[in-house]
């Protein structure tokens, strides 16, 4: 499809940025000219203001695009109804149709809480007091293909933008987010953090629809943090398997798939991993040690020879799945 091809190129376009950095050369990236007219530097957003704006805008266009769950025919259906994940709750479906509704959101230029989230990612990320233009080769430093972040969004919208917010602006994954930007940089390991980031939010969309989550949403009575808990944990075992086994672009389809797999069948097993690192690393920390060592997990096992040679970044739109009715809006 058009845009998996595009996300093709994304390799392509890496491939220059990392040539220009290990020449020594720096990243281009603009202090001045934020949004061409913006007045003076644009004020970080934390990631539950940017949460109440998305609450009480319109989305009604937006939520007419969406759709709550996966349809299932004949014995998939039977099997699911009798062995399968329970559905979410009806009190956490209007929580979950606004995570829905905000994934088929697209990055406006026009609507100043976006922008800020942008900025927000980008100076977090970077360690950058200075704000950088909407458009340009800056944004290939973070991962994105090219020189409009919004193009790289059009699988999982706003979403894919505010998981990102989220992993930057909550002080205990802040250092993870971080660690995995340095290896997205590293000389022969390195790949598109952004785009990377936008495929474990499409992974964490299409565990919500097949109900993957739906027990432990209902345990907790909540459905966004668990989401941002799920992406930052299959994004921590993604880190794991890459820095331990050496991975590079040319494994990240299998990776990506394994992942995908590991994050539906097995997510209570996934969010321990990621309790497990976060206690372990208040501990380093109380102990004067910058960071423990990720988990490596059992995924990617399979030798880079077998996986595609090819960077395979896949929109959620791309995926053939028949779907169930319109949501129901609470």
């Amino acid at each position: 499809s058009g845009v998996v091809q595009e996300l093709f190129s994304a390799r392509g376009s890496w491939s220059t940025e990392q040539s220009l950095r290990q020449r020594g050369n720096p990243v281009p990236c603009l202090s001045a000219g934020l949004l061409e007219e913006s007045a003076g530097p644009v004020p970080l957003i934390s990631f539950n203001e940017a949460l109440q704006h998305f609450q009480t805008a319109d989305l009604s266009e937006c939520r007419k695009k969406i759709r709550a769950t996966v349809r299932r025919r004949g014995l998939a259906a039977l099997v699911h109804f009798l062995f399968g994940p329970p559905r979410l709750q009806q009190q956490l479906q209007g929580e979950r149709d606004l995570a829905l509704a905000i994934a088929q959101c697209g990055l406006d230029n026009n609507e100043t809480v976006h922008m800020r989230i942008l900025q927000t990612v980008y100076k977090k990320l970077t360690r950058s007091t200075l704000s950088c233009p909407r458009y340009g080769a800056h944004w290939e430093e973070l991962g994105f293909q090219g020189a409009d972040p919004g193009t790289d969004l059009r699988g999982t919208g706003m979403l894919g933008l505010m998981q990102m917010l989220y992993f930057v602006m909550d002080s205990q994954t802040l250092p993870l987010a971080h660690q995995i930007f340095k290896l997205s940089q590293h000389e022969t390991q390195s790949f598109p953090f952004c785009l990377m980031s936008v495929n474990i939010t499409r992974i964490v969309i299409q565990a919500l629809r097949e109900e993957r989550l739906s027990r432990e949403c209902n345990r907790r009575q909540q459905v966004i943090v668990v989401l941002n808990d799920v992406y930052v944990a299959a994004f921590l075992r993604l880190y794991g398997v890459w820095k331990a086994q050496r991975k590079t672009v040319a494994d990240s389809d299998f990776l990506l798939k394994e992942l995908e797999s590991f994050t539906k069948k097995k997510p209570k097993q996934l969010l321990k991993s990621l309790e497990t690192y976060m206690n372990r690393s208040l501990a380093a920390l109380a102990d004067g040690i910058q960071h423990p060592f990720p988990p490596s997990g059992d995924i990617g096992s399979v030798a880079s020879g077998q996986a595609s040679k090819e960077i395979n970044f896949t929109g959620v739109c791309d995926l053939q799945v028949e779907l169930e009715g319109e949501a129901r809006l609470v």
